[in-house]
């Protein structure tokens, strides 16, 4: 029995998403509730199961496309009803030819691993490729697993993979194409040589000339002064190759010379023509991780949406709706400083990386409790206040497709452990992708960390509809005045971080804004106050 599959709705309010990853192909068995695809929406990377047990019979996306929730994407052949025969004897078929296409993104459950190993369970081994370039490593026969990423992130760009199939377009694809740049000697290393080696293998053996590996590899790079004549000799078959493959014949390095004339070989169209994709795949790879232009390129252009467009929208809309204020002041935080010292080695002995920002929720929450509006929000469709009676506090996060905010639930309920505990996890799986859309909704104040890269004061943008955002900067080492409990005073170095608080100006006057910032500073100044939270 044939099974229609239909993009289901990955999130709230989600109308579309971007098959990022096939984890399976045709003729594939699969299992209920197994991953078969990555999607990315404007929320998050999600992994789409298996509804049925059966074999896959047909893909109906690539990736990279964009597809409507409710459109079908993956037929299946239910297991034990009619219609699976043909599938299974695909599946064999794939089996039988071997085509090394291991599962790009290391899913156990295609090669039949039982469910204790699916992906979502390890976050941490997940692989984190662009769709052009795992595409690229099927053509090349790599197993992504085993690359190291080199972009931002960790994340994997085409000359990765080419560096790890030994074809990088600097050493191999550069000089076969023709242009008369070839580097050092280094290019002909013993990799370089291997990989040739299999590419002639691969594309030679349909035209019945698999013994010339040594040929190929070394005779293109020495006929390059041949290449753009005006008229070039070739057999038709060559000929017919050439158009196939979009190849300008006169621009093809020829390897041999018949009546004073260049002869192209089929082999060399091949050669050619494998060079010039590579090396437009590796343009295009840079491209999309924003690495570089391509060669005489003067600006592009990209699709404008996924997480990036919802963040611009946010943006807009939060701007635009609620006028802002934003309320600057210092803390001394030279005990919080101490404090942390102190605790840190407790926190490692139970696996936790303590950070400051735990005591700025603790600090943050208190403040709350005592001034609600702060966690109030403005229901513009009914005209009302809705004041709320639990503490959801967002972290801002920043991630290689930009700025996301996971949330802490009930964090007044929660210690500083559970707290940091929670945030770390959250945080990192924000980054890794893997978090779902649930976890980055439902937050009431929203805590956002510029000091991790340098900065010192913001005016941050409210995370709409709610009432408040906290920016805390850089802790530095800064001189103060010191009144010791005679009243004398002295100048002292001490640790010193910034808070910028924005409110919205519609629920929150200025004295309030000014009120809770000195709250939140009470309590940073001196922790231990907040051993009674």
């Amino acid at each position: 029995m044939v099974r229609e599959f239909e993009l289901p709705d990955v999130g709230e309010g989600v109308a579309e998403g971007e098959l990022v990853t096939w984890f399976v192909e045709p003729g594939d068995e699969v299992s209920e509730d197994q991953p078969v695809a990555e999607v990315e929406t404007d929320k998050a990377l999600v992994e789409v199961p298996a509804p049925v047990n059966g074999s896959v019979r047909e893909l109906h996306f690539e990736e990279g496309d964009v597809i409507p929730v409710g459109d079908v994407f993956v037929t299946f052949d239910v297991e034990g009803e009619e219609g699976t025969a043909e599938a299974d004897a695909g599946a064999g078929e794939v089996e039988a030819g071997a085509d090394a296409d291991a599962d790009p993104a290391g899913d156990p459950g295609a090669t039949g691993a039982g469910e204790d190993t699916e992906p979502a369970e390890t976050p941490d081994d997940r692989i984190f490729a662009p769709p052009r370039v795992r595409r690229l490593a099927r053509e090349e026969g790599i197993d992504l697993s085993q690359v190291q990423g080199s972009g931002p992130g960790g994340r994997i760009t085409a000359a990765d993979v080419q560096a790890a199939a030994g074809t990088a377009p600097a050493a191999d694809a550069q000089a076969q194409a023709g242009s008369g740049e070839t580097g050092s000697s280094a290019t002909t290393d013993e990799p370089t040589t291997a990989a040739a080696a299999d590419s002639s293998t691969d594309k030679s053996t349909a035209g019945g000339s698999t013994g010339q590996t040594g040929t190929t590899q070394t005779q293109p790079p020495a006929q390059v002064e041949s290449a753009d004549r005006d008229r070039t000799l070739a057999a038709p078959a060559t000929r017919r190759i050439a158009e196939e493959e979009g190849i300008d014949l006169d621009a093809v390095p020829a390897t041999e010379e018949r009546d004073g004339e260049a002869f192209v070989t089929p082999e060399a169209v091949r050669e050619y023509a494998e060079a010039q994709r590579q090396a437009q795949e590796a343009d295009a790879a840079a491209i999309e991780a924003g690495e570089a232009f391509a060669e005489g390129e003067r600006e592009r252009r990209e699709p404008f949406r996924g997480v990036r467009k919802t963040i611009a929208d946010a943006m807009v809309e939060s701007k635009f709706s609620a006028p802002h204020v934003t309320h600057h002041d210092e803390v001394d935080v030279t005990e919080l400083v101490d404090a942390r010292k102190r605790l840190k080695p407790h926190a490692e002995e139970q696996g936790i990386r303590l950070t400051y920002m735990p005591f700025i929720m603790k600090a943050v929450v208190a403040a709350l409790q005592e001034y609600p509006e702060m966690n109030a929000v403005i229901d513009e469709a009914n005209e009302e206040i809705v004041h709320r009676n639990y503490y959801n506090i967002g972290v801002a996060a920043a991630t290689d497709v930009g700025l996301m905010v996971p949330v802490v639930d009930n964090a007044d309920g929660k210690g500083m452990l559970q707290l940091s505990s929670e945030m770390n996890e959250l945080v990192q799986r924000a980054r890794e992708r893997s978090i779902s859309p649930d976890e980055l909704r439902g937050s009431t104040f929203t805590i956002t960390n510029i000091g991790g890269i340098g900065g010192e004061y913001a005016t941050p943008i409210l995370n709409y509809p709610e009432s408040g955002i906290l920016a805390v900067g850089e802790i530095k080492r800064k001189p103060r005045v010191v009144t010791d409990e005679n009243g004398d005073e002295s100048i002292e170095p001490r640790s010193v971080m910034t808070l910028s608080l924005s409110f919205d100006h519609r629920l929150i006057d200025g004295a309030v804004g000014a009120q809770f910032t000195n709250t939140v500073m009470e309590y940073l100044e001196n922790p231990e106050l907040l051993l009674l939270e």
